[in-house]
């Protein structure tokens, strides 16, 4: 294999862990900071410095020196939501084919109701498990496949108490998936029920 398709592709195990073993640590400081805006600026430079140095970066390698880091747009308070899940949702399977690891299927647990929107709630049905939210809007300035919200499989999680159902949703911190940095990563895109019929100003940006 190329060398450089096998660190984009395929990256090294302990490389891999060691990034999520990075992200799960930054969402736990994010959770800490009682001000949102400081926290956003905190996430932003962490995420760009992974995707800029860490060699499991999805940035191709022959790029990163160069990778000016991703755009996010200004951190804006009307885009955060505390909200509950809405489990009483009929059950449904939606069943992702993933060029390297076959079929990845997920099972719909709920439902957020926010006021732009809903957006389902999906458990990961493999190993380990996990919560995952992705979103699709309309603005053209987002990646066109949607971005991801939570996925607590990668430890991408604002705070919540799962005992009760809440929840906090802060579309701010919507981010793009790995294929949206280059074609070799393949990844879950959002499905209908997590597309919007609104333009999102917040989070990450297309480079």
């Amino acid at each position: 294999m190329d060398p450089e398709k096998e660190a984009q592709f395929g990256a090294p195990a302990l490389a891999v862990a060691d990034w999520r073993r990075r992200v799960f640590d930054l969402y736990r400081t994010v959770r800490t900071d009682p001000d949102p805006v400081d926290a956003h600026a905190t996430w932003q430079t962490a995420r760009n410095n992974l995707l800029t140095h860490h060699p499991a970066s999805p940035v191709p390698g022959r790029h990163r020196e160069t990778y000016p880091g991703a755009p996010v747009a200004p951190y804006n308070p009307e885009y955060r939501y505390e909200t509950t899940i809405d489990t009483d949702v009929k059950p449904h399977t939606w069943e992702f084919t993933s060029a390297t690891d076959g079929v990845i299927p997920f099972s719909r647990v709920g439902t957020l109701h926010l006021p732009i929107g809903d957006l389902d709630v999906w458990w990961l049905e493999s190993y380990g498990g996990g919560l995952f939210v992705p979103v699709k809007d309309r603005n053209k300035e987002t990646y066109g496949g949607g971005r991801y919200l939570i996925d607590t499989v990668k430890g991408a999680d604002l705070g919540s108490d799962l005992s009760t159902g809440e929840f906090v949703v802060d579309l701010n911190f919507a981010y793009n998936p790995s294929c949206a940095y280059s074609p070799e990563w393949t990844c879950p895109l959002a499905p209908a029920t997590n597309s919007l019929e609104v333009e999102l100003p917040v989070g990450e940006l297309s480079g």
